[in-house]
């Protein structure tokens, strides 16, 4: 049993050792967040999709302005009673031709318009709000990437001691100065390490393909996200902040503008009840009372039973029903923000300074604790208590560094805009 798990821990070990190596060949880009995010920018695939939904619709706001094309129709005759085609020499045969326009009343041309720019609006609030989205999940990406590699560190710096330590209680267990307990508990510990360490670069496997995405950058550079923690107190209105959100969120205005739309269209439905009128012109050669007739046309459909009924009850219920969608949204705006800024300020509680000096004295007794361990000052079980312990403590300090970072990225993102400058 013992031979069995020394070696599972060697092929463990091995695993960790390859991939370090393979890492340390792969190219690496070093990008701090302000870089990447001008990189997102300008490279999203996402993000140049929407943009061209937004000039699309740009397009059909010229097109609701364009007058409707006149209409041109002629009747001539083919035949006759002399048996020749098309004969209209010397003013015989038949021609008619007509051309009318359609003029349409109570503004409809410029209730269509209003609706095609409402329509662009919707279009670049849904542009807005997916930058707001992709611009979120670049920044937690980022920072859990960055958060995973300082992880990894702490590990590495264990598994290398323990991976001494090991070492030596197995040289000192040959020479029958330590006992085959000892030397499974440490080996059980390194093994564990090594599990964790393994675990940990599958995450950081899994954010930088989703980085990577983001960025558009090589799948085969390493991206390595450079991050100065900074952990500075902002003083936040709420109410401001609202009303901060209500003028940036793209979901809250695309809310809005659909409202507006709808309630263009219902004056654009009433409108269509009233008739257009079609205004032309015809030439008759010879089928009227006279010879070469020019006559005035003037047409309208008479709206008595269709009165456009069913369309207009149908864009006000549509109105009435967004009327409720804004006030949803703009409810659900408040307490995002009312929850974030409380969660900002619990995340930054978390991290006073005094706390973070405690954390940065345990570096200089762990390695006080790995000595007197060495020289036998202390007992195995102690020194793999404080080794679980130091471990614990770091990997805490950096979940509330990340909390910290995740707190301000929902603040942000809460707002729609930069409240508190992250990272």
């Amino acid at each position: 049993m013992v031979l069995r798990y020394l070696r599972i821990s060697a092929i463990a070990f091995s695993a960790v050792f390859i991939g370090q190596r393979a890492s340390a060949q792969t190219d690496t880009l070093r990008i701090n967040f302000q870089d990447a995010e001008k990189l997102f920018l300008t490279n999203n695939l996402q993000l140049i999709a929407q943009k061209y939904n937004v000039d699309a619709s740009q397009a059909l706001i010229k097109q609701a302005k364009l007058w409707d094309n006149p209409v041109l129709s002629t009747d001539q005759n083919i035949t006759d009673a002399s048996k020749k085609f098309f004969n209209h020499r010397n003013g015989d045969g038949q021609i008619m031709v007509q051309l009318s326009q359609v003029f349409t009343t109570a503004g409809k041309r410029g209730k269509q318009v209003q609706i095609a720019q409402d329509g662009a609006q919707i279009q670049q609030a849904q542009f807005n709000d997916l930058m707001r989205n992709l611009r979120y999940n670049l920044l937690l990406d980022f920072t859990q990437v960055n958060n995973l590699i300082e992880q990894r560190k702490v590990y590495q710096t264990e598994i290398n001691s323990a991976t001494a330590m090991v070492n030596a209680i197995d040289k000192s267990y040959q020479n029958g100065n330590n006992s085959l307990k000892d030397l499974i508990r440490l080996k059980a510990l390194l093994f564990g390490l090594q599990n964790d360490l393994v675990e940990i670069d599958r995450q950081i496997n899994d954010l930088q393909a989703e980085l990577k995405t983001l960025l558009v950058t090589d799948p085969a550079k390493f991206i390595s996200p450079q991050i100065t923690f900074n952990n500075t107190q902002a003083s936040l209105d709420v109410n401001a902040l609202i009303e901060q959100a209500k003028a940036n969120r793209g979901d809250y205005l695309a809310n809005v503008y659909q409202l507006n739309q709808n309630q263009h269209n219902l004056a654009l439905q009433k409108a269509i009840a009233v008739p257009d009128v079609t205004i032309g012109s015809t030439f008759d050669q010879n089928s009227s009372y006279a010879r070469n007739y020019v006559g005035l046309e003037i047409s309208l459909p008479l709206p008595l039973w269709n009165r456009n009924q069913g369309n207009i009850k149908s864009a006000k219920l549509t109105a009435q029903s967004q009327e409720y969608t804004v006030k949803n949204a703009e409810l659900q705006l408040n307490n995002d923000v009312h929850s974030a800024v409380t969660q900002y300020g619990l995340s930054q509680q978390l991290l006073s300074k005094q706390e973070t000096d405690f954390y940065d004295k345990y570096d200089q007794l762990y390695r006080g604790m790995a000595k007197a361990f060495q020289m036998k000052q202390i007992s195995l079980q102690e020194f793999v208590d404080f080794f679980d312990s130091y471990r614990d403590t770091k990997v805490k300090i950096l979940a509330q560094q990340l909390n910290l970072q995740k707190a301000i990225a929902d603040l942000n993102f809460a707002v729609g805009t930069t409240v508190v400058t992250p990272l």
